[in-house]
């Protein structure tokens, strides 16, 4: 079963849910509200996505923590991850060792159907 980490009420998230529930494809949502990410987890999408895909710098929390102007390394970069899970890029789906970061249709049918 693949894992869903994000948030109920985000556009992208809904997205997902909505493909998986379409095509039968079952699914675990983990919610970041509710169930924070570890700082082990981030550390291991890592491995699989760049921090570019993982870091969320079109959001809210991205703005007003001003990280861009913090001018940060990558590893601070993953810090500020850890501490706040809404800079994470959403939906990232775990799927048979693969990490998908964010909704993309054509992405999502290759992969899953």
């Amino acid at each position: 079963m693949l894992q869903i980490y994000g948030i109920k009420n985000c556009d992208s998230v809904k997205k997902a849910l909505k493909f998986f529930k379409e095509h039968d494809v079952a699914y675990e949502l983990i919610d970041f509200k509710t169930t924070p990410v570890t700082c082990k987890k981030i550390s291991s999408w890592l491995k699989s996505v760049e921090m570019e895909v993982l870091l969320n710098s079109r959001g809210t929390t991205y703005r007003t923590l001003k990280i861009k102007e913090l001018n940060l390394d990558d590893n601070a970069k993953k810090e500020y991850l850890c501490e706040h899970n809404m800079l994470i890029k959403r939906p990232v789906v775990e799927y048979k060792k693969q990490v998908l970061v964010g909704f993309n249709l054509e992405k999502y049918e290759g992969v899953f159907l």
